[in-house]
């Protein structure tokens, strides 16, 4: 019997998609510590990047045990740390945080699908140095103010039951019609998707100004202004139930137009970020009881998933998009 089993095809799966992933977020961190003038926050992702480097080397070398080819992902070509900023002071937290964020998510799924020992020990301990540096980020943005809480409530002193279906109201299809106040939980996810957009938009916008393909430089123009449209509704959504949408300081990009970045790895970056936005949509469908607010993320949910389609053409088209491991094409291999 060997000491250990092969690595399962959902094993060789998430491993993959976290050696794209990590080694993306390894690059833009080389180019923010390099740029960082606030030294708490380069300490912050300095010891990140070392914790992540770690586990990269441990995915390569399972790789090699198993025979596997190891992904190109993303290497010293794809980052120019020597070019000027091109994002104020907080943006490099602000992005690394909701990195993290999306980080978690990933961990948490990818360890359902592991059964090796080693393996589910690895996004074990992904998840707690994710959990950690998420943390981190989210206490330095606030101690710097950039970083704007939810809205508080008055706390409630009587349990209470939906006892109406007019609690349900508020469909689209009549603007007119009678919505009640948004609860709590509603609430949490309009904030979040707010919050996550706006550090979005900044992103992409930057990614505007110095993308070098003019079809690339167009495709994230149109994302800023998909993200823009976001904010802008949901923040209307807010304002109807007189509670205000307050706007974190700091983080736009400064007026430089040179790449830090290949035009690959922002458009994997992209393309990253709008799955996560199409999860973070689907939760709060889920989690929404008035009904207009499902209709509306559907909509988002809608017009995020063809601006990805469409990124995932151009990096097609550019050579761009790395495949992952494929199962074994038994046709082709019973008609040789």
């Amino acid at each position: 019997m060997p000491e250990k089993p092969a690595i399962t095809s959902s094993e060789l799966g998430t491993l993959w998609l976290t050696y794209q992933q990590k080694t993306m977020t390894l690059r833009i961190l080389e180019y923010f510590i390099e740029k960082a003038d606030d030294e708490k926050a380069k300490e912050i992702m300095t010891n990140l990047y070392g914790g992540i480097d770690l586990y990269v080397g441990k995915i390569k070398e399972i790789f090699q045990n198993e025979g596997a080819v190891i992904p190109v992902g993303f290497s010293a070509q794809d980052v120019n740390k020597d070019v000027p900023k091109l994002y104020d002071n907080g943006f490099d937290i602000m992005f690394v945080r909701l990195l993290k964020e999306i980080s978690m998510a990933l961990h948490s799924l990818n360890i359902t699908m592991a059964y090796r020992e080693d393996i589910v020990m690895i996004f074990d301990e992904l998840t707690a140095i994710t959990q950690k540096y998420y943390n981190l980020c989210t206490q330095y943005l606030l101690e710097k103010g950039m970083l704007a809480r939810p809205p508080y409530v008055t706390m409630p002193t009587s349990v209470e039951f939906v006892n109406d279906i007019n609690y349900l109201g508020g469909l689209a299809i009549n603007p007119f019609s009678e919505k009640r106040t948004l609860n709590t939980v509603e609430v949490a996810h309009l904030h979040h998707t707010i919050e996550t957009n706006l550090t979005g938009m900044q992103m992409i916008t930057g990614f505007a100004q110095c993308a070098n393909e003019r079809e690339v430089k167009n495709f994230f123009n149109e994302g800023a202004e998909l993200a823009k449209s976001i904010i802008k509704e949901l923040r209307e959504t807010l304002l109807q139930n007189n509670i205000q949408t307050p706007e974190p300081s700091g983080g736009n990009p400064t007026r430089s137009t040179t790449a830090p970045f290949s035009d690959k790895l922002m458009m994997y970056c992209t393309s990253l970020f709008c799955s996560f936005a199409l999860g973070g949509s689907s939760l709060g469908t889920a989690f929404s009881l008035r009904n207009d607010l499902p209709a509306k993320m559907a909509i988002f949910m809608k017009d995020t998933f063809e601006f990805a389609h469409k990124g995932a053409k151009i990096m097609i088209n550019n050579g761009w998009m790395e495949e992952p491991p494929q199962m074994e094409e038994r046709k082709q291999i019973i008609n040789k």
